[in-house]
């Protein structure tokens, strides 16, 4: 069965923005299905445009930051 984003429910999500990247934390459910997290990066790109990029490694400040949001997020599941 191919993906189908009108069955893809968002419960949750908040984004954390630092100086060229931002990064969202969201709990989703697909088709009633089982409630996941997602964790997404974007990056600007040269023309200042937000573009999706793989989340990869993070700094320490970046994760002071965002497993609070994780932690609120669980709470969704």
């Amino acid at each position: 069965m191919p993906y189908e984003k009108s069955l893809d429910a968002e419960l949750f999500k908040e984004t954390k923005e630092f100086a060229d990247t931002r990064i969202h934390v969201g709990v989703y459910s697909y088709n009633g299905g089982e409630k996941k997290l997602q964790i997404t990066r974007e990056n600007k790109n040269a023309s200042e445009e937000w573009q999706f990029v793989k989340l990869g490694r993070m700094t320490k400040d970046e994760v002071k930051e965002v497993v609070p949001v994780m932690m609120k997020a669980a709470e969704k599941m």
